[in-house]
Formats: C-alpha cells, sequence, structure tokens
C-alpha cells in the first residue's frame, strides 16, 4: 500500500478511513440503501426473557439508520442499536414507534406475533 497523506492542516481530511480513496471519491457514506420494498416493518421479539421491538426494511443506508434509531430510542425512552439493516429497541414499544415512522413519512406494517 502506498504511503498517502491522510490528514492535511489546511484541507483536512484528505482520504476516506474505510475505503482509502480520496475524500472527493469517498462513496461510503453514500452506500446505497438496502433492497427493500420500502415498507418499514415493526415486530415484537423475545430475547433472553424480555420483550425487545425490531423495526426492519427501512430503506436508509447505515448513518441515516443510525440517526433514527437515536430518535426512536430517545422517544420510547428505551435503550437499544441500529445495526445490520434493522433498528432493535429494548422494551415493547410497537405503538410509539409506528406512529413516529408514519408521521416521518414511511409505510409502516406490524409484522410478527
Amino acid at each position: 500500500m502506498p504511503n498517502r497523506v491522510v490528514y492535511d492542516s489546511d484541507h483536512g481530511r484528505t482520504t476516506c478511513p474505510k475505503c482509502q480513496r480520496f475524500v472527493s471519491q469517498c462513496r461510503c457514506e453514500q452506500q446505497a440503501a438496502p433492497d427493500t420494498d420500502g415498507i418499514a416493518r415493526v415486530r415484537r421479539e423475545v430475547r433472553r426473557g424480555k420483550p425487545m421491538t425490531v423495526v426492519m426494511g427501512l430503506p436508509l443506508n447505515d448513518a441515516d439508520l443510525r440517526a433514527l434509531g437515536k430518535v426512536l430510542k430517545k422517544k420510547c425512552s428505551s435503550g437499544g442499536s441500529a445495526k445490520d439493516g434493522q433498528i432493535e429497541v429494548q422494551g415493547d414499544h410497537r405503538d410509539v414507534i409506528v406512529r413516529e415512522l408514519e408521521s416521518r413519512g414511511y409505510t409502516v406494517k406490524l409484522a410478527g406475533g
């Protein structure tokens, strides 16, 4: 791997730490959203005996998914994570999450049992 300037005090970051391309050529943050049908599915799961609300099928890239996950967790006053194309919120908060997603313009379906 050739030596590259990663940071320049005049211009800031010059290469992306993920793909090692110049920032002007980097597409990491602009990765296409996963192929979905555009319908957000909200389901309740039980993990280790505790309920968890899982949102999947959102047509968002990783950065936007994490940002939306943060908003949803704050609305529910609960913890959780956003990874692997889905948002997980601790507890059964399906009603709150469905209302919030619908207010943001998403088509939402309740999935599972």
